[in-house]
């Protein structure tokens, strides 16, 4: 394969992961990684590296426009960046001396864990629940754009959802993912934000985590700027295109594109994992 016929099919095949990573919260990382190691062949660190590159453009793509629209919770993103920062440099310092083929297998279980829990809806008995104190106190509790108006909701287990976000660090440093996935399900189920909402400040914060991890592998060369670049533009123009089309997006539908998607590639990733193929 030419060196430009190879730039422009991970140009393209970037273009839909960043589409679907910003309708989803996943940051566009978690469909890289496997997309560059799998189909295309490449060293599964240099692979992490380029996402992370690129989960900063989905962020930087996407998140002006949540914001704006008022989708995205900045209280919430600022404060938990504080945990997923501090988990991501941890992980990717973890992640220089594990074997390929040991992270392509934490990486599919991460996946999987992610699938079925994203399928679970949380109790709609939520609103019953009295204020969380600590949210009250940070001034968290927030509206966002509803088919009928603004549609106010209270921010609800602070404590928990600040641990998980260390976890998502941790996974972002690791995989390269920028921990979308968990900070997704962290957000909807243990903080029990609206699921847009959490999509959307996922979106807002992957890419200061992205970023505090993306320093450790540059600093040991696994940042390959021709390889990189390309998978940059990709992510960042479908990652704009993605958030034009969330507002009107049905919620049931993100759930199962959610799901499937990360779960076909999870078992895909275990596999060649397993048999030696990373």
């Amino acid at each position: 394969m030419h060196t430009l016929e190879f730039t422009l099919l991970v140009a393209l095949g970037s273009l839909l992961a960043g589409f679907l990573g910003s309708l989803t919260g996943l940051g566009g990382g978690v469909v890289i990684v496997p997309l560059l190691t799998l189909v295309f062949g490449v060293d599964i660190r240099y692979a992490i590296g380029a996402a992370l590159v690129s989960v900063i453009a989905t962020s930087s793509g996407a998140a002006a426009a949540y914001v704006r629209e008022g989708f995205s919770n900045v209280r919430v993103g600022m404060f938990l960046e504080i945990a997923t920062t501090i988990g991501a440099l941890a992980g990717a310092a973890v992640a220089l001396y594990l074997r390929a083929n040991a992270i392509a297998v934490i990486f599919g279980l991460v996946l999987i864990y992610s699938a079925v829990l994203s399928f679970r809806q949380h109790s709609s008995s939520v609103g019953a629940l009295p204020a969380d104190r600590i949210a009250s106190w940070l001034r968290m509790d927030s509206w966002y754009p509803a088919a009928n108006g603004p549609e106010k909701y209270h921010v609800r287990g602070v404590p928990l959802g600040f641990a998980l976000m260390f976890v998502a660090g941790v996974l972002s440093g690791l995989l390269g993912i920028g921990s979308g996935a968990v900070k997704v399900l962290a957000m909807d189920k243990a903080m029990k934000l609206p699921f847009k909402v959490s999509t959307t400040t996922s979106n807002f914060m992957i890419g200061v985590t992205a970023a505090a991890s993306a320093g450790i592998y540059l600093s040991r060369g696994y940042i390959d700027p021709g390889l990189a670049m390309p998978v940059m533009l990709g992510v960042l123009a479908g990652s704009l295109v993605g958030a034009r089309l969330l507002a009107g997006a049905a919620v049931k539908s993100l759930r199962i594109v959610f799901s499937v998607v990360i779960a076909a590639l999870a078992v895909e990733m275990i596999y060649s994992g397993l048999t030696g193929k990373i």
